[in-house]
């Protein structure tokens, strides 16, 4: 791939590989077939995932741009797969979550390259602060003051209590024996999960890295490696959020590549809203302080100290503006008066750490093993982000996000279609995939212009049959007082009639929590409660417990898989519209106009409720009840934009009909 920010693609690009031309799309299906006999049982036929890996083939081929909805069960992995490990063109795939990327890695691709007549490499790239930094590692061995890395208020120790020195010190001489003795450096290679206080002191980030030229142990570095074994693999699997980093940095965090394919790519507009944008927290103020303050000596401690002072000014300023917007730059409407001079504070300061870090440099004075470059790279980054903060532009938002406790100045992109369009999109020929295609993509990634084709290759299971869509039409507006009590007793009746088997999913946590308390022990059935175990081993006791029901919040609204009886009903407390007040919602709907409801809020809850949908058939053999407890979906004259993104289920508002359902599927 070109260096990322414009310029002409050249489509096609001729392949790498040395196998004879043939059609590509034939050769795609005929690897899918042998990769498909090697699954247990020899697999089975899926039209839908034939067709999905033909498309790909033959878009990765002539250089299109390919968005393809592949319903659940399609197989989608190993549907673009195939196709790219032969395509003999360096492939990027961007995964949204650990357990995707890891299914990739240890089981998809492993029977790609068993089905493969040739050479076959991929590597798994994360970003550089999951690898355990040598030079770090060096300094803690060395002796270097432990405490220089991480100060009290840091973001590590805002994700765990405080950390005991004894179990602290313990955990940094467990990593450092494993430091000796690890070929990749990979924190998830750990025999154990340390805190995050003490992965912070022997790891770095892309802002505090100097690079590997300017670091005495950068011609070992493990990140470094990861990179160089990256280069060399056809295919290179990594996290989407990693690929926003490799994009707002202008390339180079990746190796080169001419496809990139974006599975879960419903997450797209979120992840590069995050990855687009900056943040800066009083972590970063004080982490930097306590870094400089050795490395400067006596007579220039002040300047690293009154670094440091910056966090405590971010906290006493920006408390009172937890969730909402800030009025920053000469455009701003109603400027934040306090927020600016905030910032003109902390980029004079950092402008004066640089310089004398810089002056110390220059005169080779105090450097603790490459700490000095450390500092002055985290101090950059510091500086460049103050100052982006201090200017945003008429397309930016700006607000306050986190606790009163840890606040963050947030700035991002209020739409992401430009900028993809300017630096991605020309570049490479990618791939868009998910079993829920949000309505619009197109238009909100700024793909609409290059040519994309859209392609629905359904899903292979039989949900007209198997499954059945209640819409509980009767219950009162939520706005009214007896809504409550009126939904609790809607879901004890549904869950009665499932025998348990329920996940309840609810679209905020004082419903989940309301909702659990007003049914306990009015149910024969164990009710579990998001936050009572982590989700892993939530989700592993609700699909071994087949009667119990799990009430959760929208972090369960997808990535959820559990087939069998355990889940025969979904409940859907309401429309999963977003909230009102969120800052990057406001400003999409003050961006999109008259035509925010649809362009914003409908595509947004669309989205969520077609994977709140899918959480109930996950096989061929499940057979269940999804049970919108909310009578817009039933009368609201936006509703067939909600159903057409649904699988197409049989559709019901009488629960006499849930009831003979459930009872005809329990007894199957």
């Amino acid at each position: 791939m070109a260096e990322a920010g414009g310029g002409e693609r050249s489509r096609p690009v001729a392949p790498r590989s040395s196998e004879p031309e043939e059609d590509p799309a034939k050769g795609a299906t005929r690897l899918l077939a042998r990769i498909v006999a090697e699954l247990p049982g020899g697999g089975e036929e899926r039209p839908g995932q034939a067709e999905m890996a033909a498309r790909v083939a033959t878009a990765i081929r002539t250089g299109t741009h390919l968005v393809i909805q592949a319903g659940t069960g399609t197989g989608k992995s190993l549907a673009y797969l195939a196709p790219a490990s032969r395509s003999g063109r360096p492939v990027v795939i961007a995964t949204a979550t650990k357990a995707l990327q890891d299914q990739l890695a240890t089981k998809d691709l492993p029977l790609v390259a068993k089905a493969l007549e040739g050479p076959f490499s991929w590597a798994v790239l994360k970003g550089r602060s999951n690898y355990l930094c040598r030079q770090r590692a060096s300094e803690l061995s060395d002796g270097a003051d432990q405490q220089s890395f991480v100060e009290p208020g840091d973001e590590g120790e805002q994700t765990e209590a405080v950390v005991d020195s004894g179990r602290l010190a313990d955990q940094l001489r467990r990593i450092l024996r494993w430091a000796t003795a690890t070929g990749s450096g990979d924190r998830a290679d750990l025999p154990f999960e340390p805190s995050p206080r003490a992965w912070s002191m022997v790891s770095v980030g892309p802002r505090e890295c100097p690079g590997a030229f300017r670091c005495p142990s950068g011609n070992r570095c493990f990140a470094e490696a990861a990179r160089d074994q990256a280069e060399a693999a056809d295919i290179v699997v990594v996290n989407t959020h990693l690929y926003g980093a490799h994009l707002a940095a202008g390339g180079g965090v990746l190796p080169p590549h001419d496809v990139v394919i974006f599975d879960e790519a419903h997450e797209l507009e979120e992840v590069m809203t995050d990855s687009l944008g900056v943040e800066l927290t009083p972590g970063r103020f004080r982490a930097l302080g306590a870094a400089s303050r050795s490395l400067l000596g006596a007579d220039n401690a002040k300047i690293a100290e009154a670094v440091g002072e910056v966090a405590e000014g971010m906290v006493n300023v920006l408390a009172g503006h937890i969730g909402t917007r800030v009025g920053l730059g000469p455009d701003a409407e109603r400027p934040d008066r306090a927020v600016a001079d905030l910032l003109v504070l902390a980029r004079s300061r950092l402008d004066a750490l640089v310089g004398t870090l810089r002056s110390s440099e220059r005169d080779g004075g105090r450097d603790e093993e490459g700490a000095l470059p450390r500092a002055l790279s985290a101090a950059g980054h510091l500086a460049d982000d103050v100052a982006r903060l201090s200017a945003p532009s008429s397309t930016e938002v700006t607000w306050v996000d986190g606790d009163r406790r840890a606040p963050a100045l947030r700035l991002a992109p209020i739409d992401v279609g430009p900028e993809l369009a300017g630096m991605l999109w020309g570049e490479v020929t990618a791939v868009l995939t998910s079993a829920t295609i949000p309505p619009g993509i197109e238009r909100s990634l700024g793909l609409d212009g290059f040519g994309a084709q859209r392609v629905d290759v359904g899903s292979p299971f039989d949900f007209a049959n198997h499954s059945l869509l209640y819409v509980a039409k009767h219950l009162p507006d939520r706005r009214r007082p007896e809504a409550e009590e009126a939904l609790v007793e809607e879901l004890k009746s549904l869950i009665e009639a499932a025998g348990g088997r329920t996940l309840a999913l609810f679209t905020s946590r004082r419903a989940t929590d309301a909702a659990a308390k007003a049914l306990t022990g009015r149910l024969p059935y164990r009710l579990l409660v998001q936050g009572q175990l982590p989700k892993p081993r939530l989700l592993e006791v609700f699909a071994a417990d087949e009667s119990s029901c799990l009430f959760a919040t929208l972090g369960f609204w997808q990535g959820v898989d559990v087939p069998g009886r355990s889940l025969s009903l979904v409940t859907l407390d309401r429309l999963p519209f977003p909230r009102p007040g969120d800052p990057v919602f406001d400003a999409r709907r003050e961006h999109a106009g008259d035509a925010a409801f649809a362009l914003v809020d409908v595509a947004r809850a669309a989205t969520l409720l077609a994977q709140g949908v899918g959480r109930l058939i996950r096989s061929s053999e499940d057979r269940g009840v999804v049970a919108v407890l909310d009578s817009r979906l039933a009368t609201a004259s936006y509703r067939s934009s909600l159903l057409e993104a649904l699988p197409p289920m049989r559709r019901t508002t009488d629960r006499r009909e849930v009831e003979r359902f459930l009872a005809d599927a329990l007894a199957r």
